[in-house]
C-alpha cells in the first residue's frame, strides 16, 4: 500500500473527502487530466453504482479503470469483450470432471470486486445479457444455483462510440443498470503535451504499477465510506428539486422517452456521495446539477424529429436542467 494509505476507520465526511483526495492523487500519477471522469468513478464507488465510460480509442479509458481498481485496493478482474465471447465465459459453468464423475463449479472472471468490461458493445446481446442479473442483484445463477458476487461488486465498462461495424448497441435494460454514462473527451492542448512527454518515453504505459500507483484504501475503508455516505442529509427542498428534474424529462417534445422514478432515487444516492466527497454532510442543488447529465444521458431517448434535426441528448438534458428552478 502507498504512503498515504487510509488505515483508520472512515467515520466522518471529512474522512471520506480525504480518502477521495488520496485516490485522485494516486490516479493522477498515471492518468493526465480526466478529473471529471475520476469524480464520476468515485461517486459510483461510494453510491454503489456501475459506470459506463464512452470515448474514442486512446483516451485512457482502460488505463483509468485499471488505475482506479489498483488505488481502491479491491479485487480486480478484466474481460475483453469480443464477438465470439459466450455467457459462460463471463459467469462460469459447472464442468464435468471425468476423473471423479462429478460436476465442478468453475467461476468466471465476473467473480471479483471491480470488473472492467472492456469494449462491452463489441459482444452480442446474448453475452451482454449475462451481466444483467449481476449488475442489478449482485448475484449470478449457474444451473439454478444463485451465487453472490459481494456487496462491493462494481462494473466499469468502456465502449467506443465511433465504430459502426462489429459492434452491438447496448439495449435499454442494460444501459439502465449503469448509474452513469460518462463521456471521455480528448485532453486539452496542455494535457496532451504532458501525455506525449511522459507516456511517449515509457514502455509500460498500460501498467499503473509502473507509474508508482499504489493502493490507498481497502474493502473495509470503502465499506465505512459508504456507511458515512448513507448518513448525508437530503432536505425536502432538494428532494422536490430531484423529483421536478426527473419529471421534467417526461412530455418533452424532443424526447421519445423520459427518466423513470428509479433514476430519481439513483440521483439522490449519487448526490449524497458527491456531497461526502466534497466534505459535506448535506446535499446541495449543485450536487444534483453536476451529476444529472451523466445520470440521464443514457436513460433518455430522442424523438425521431429531434434526431432528424441533429439534436444531441446532452443539449436536451442541459435545457431541462436550465428550465427547472433550483432551490436557494
Amino acid at each position: 500500500m502507498g504512503e498515504d494509505t487510509v488505515t483508520g476507520a472512515i467515520t466522518t465526511v471529512e474522512d471520506v473527502a480525504a480518502l477521495a483526495q488520496a485516490i485522485r492523487g494516486e490516479i493522477g500519477k498515471a492518468v493526465v487530466g480526466q478529473e471529471q471522469t475520476v469524480e464520476v468513478l468515485l461517486v459510483g464507488l461510494f453510491a454503489g453504482g456501475h459506470v459506463l465510460l464512452e470515448g474514442p480509442p486512446g483516451t485512457a479509458k482502460t488505463l483509468l479503470a485499471r488505475s482506479f481498481a489498483r488505488v481502491i485496493g479491491l479485487d480486480f478482474g478484466r474481460i475483453q469483450f469480443t464477438p465470439d465471447l459466450m455467457p459462460g465465459d463471463i459467469i462460469g459453468a459447472n464442468l464435468f470432471n471425468f476423473q471423479t464423475s462429478t460436476f465442478t463449479l468453475t467461476r468466471g472472471p465476473i467473480f471479483t470486486d471491480l470488473l472492467l468490461a472492456d469494449e462491452i458493445n463489441r459482444t452480442p446481446p446474448k453475452t451482454q445479457a449475462a451481466l444483467l442479473e449481476a449488475m442489478q442483484e449482485r448475484t449470478v445463477t449457474i444451473d439454478g444455483e444463485s451465487l453472490s458476487l459481494g456487496e462491493r461488486f462494481m462494473v466499469v465498462a468502456t465502449q467506443n462510440p465511433i465504430e459502426q461495424q462489429g459492434v452491438y448497441p447496448l439495449p435499454e435494460a442494460q444501459l439502465d443498470r449503469f448509474l452513469f454514462k460518462q463521456t471521455v473527451d480528448y485532453p486539452s492542448a496542455a494535457e496532451e503535451r504532458r501525455i506525449i512527454a511522459t507516456h511517449g518515453a515509457h514502455g509500460h504505459a498500460m501498467e499503473p504499477a509502473e507509474w508508482g500507483v499504489a493502493a490507498v484504501a481497502n474493502a473495509a475503508a470503502i465499506a465505512d465510506a459508504i456507511t458515512v455516505v448513507g448518513q448525508v442529509r437530503l432536505v425536502d427542498e432538494v428532494i422536490d428539486y430531484i423529483a421536478a428534474l426527473i419529471r421534467g424529462t417526461r412530455g418533452v417534445a424532443d424526447l421519445q422517452s423520459g427518466a423513470s422514478p428509479r433514476a430519481g432515487a439513483m440521483l439522490a444516492g449519487a448526490a449524497r456521495a458527491r456531497a461526502a466527497i466534497d466534505g459535506r454532510d448535506f446535499v446541495i442543488p449543485d450536487d444534483v446539477k453536476a451529476l444529472a447529465p451523466a445520470l440521464l444521458r443514457h436513460r433518455l431517448i430522442l424523438s425521431p424529429a429531434a434526431e432528424i434535426d441533429g439534436r444531441a441528448i446532452e443539449d436536451v438534458v442541459a435545457s431541462i436542467i436550465e428550465t427547472i428552478e433550483a432551490p436557494r
